[in-house]
């Protein structure tokens, strides 16, 4: 592409929605990942009686193993929920930001 679909492509309103869009919903998928990540380490760093306790009697499972283990299900929701929605509006948007920026330039 050349320099000036690109300066087409950066001065569509359109990309500015897409980018902010975007943005907001990074950001929030990356508080998520804060508070799930951190708040577990705080929970062993400060609560390590509770993160040793054994929910199932004659199990060496912990609660601090089944936090463990739910993190990687969170983030692998995350994950999901982010490249669905990457794949299916982002990927749409982008689709029109192009071709507006091409149909410009003929």
């Amino acid at each position: 592409m050349s320099s000036s679909v690109y300066a087409r492509i950066r001065n569509n309103p359109q990309f500015t929605e897409l980018v902010k869009r975007r943005g907001r919903f990074v950001w929030f998928l990356s508080a998520i990942v804060f508070v799930v990540f951190y708040g577990f380490v705080m929970a062993v760093a400060f609560a390590p009686d509770l993160v040793a306790m054994q929910p199932f009697s004659g199990s060496h499972v912990t609660v601090g193993i089944l936090a463990g283990l739910f993190q990687f299900i969170v983030f692998w929701v995350l994950t999901l929920i982010y490249v669905r929605r990457a794949n299916g509006e982002f990927d749409a948007l982008n689709k029109q930001i192009v071709a507006a920026a091409w149909e410009e330039g003929k």
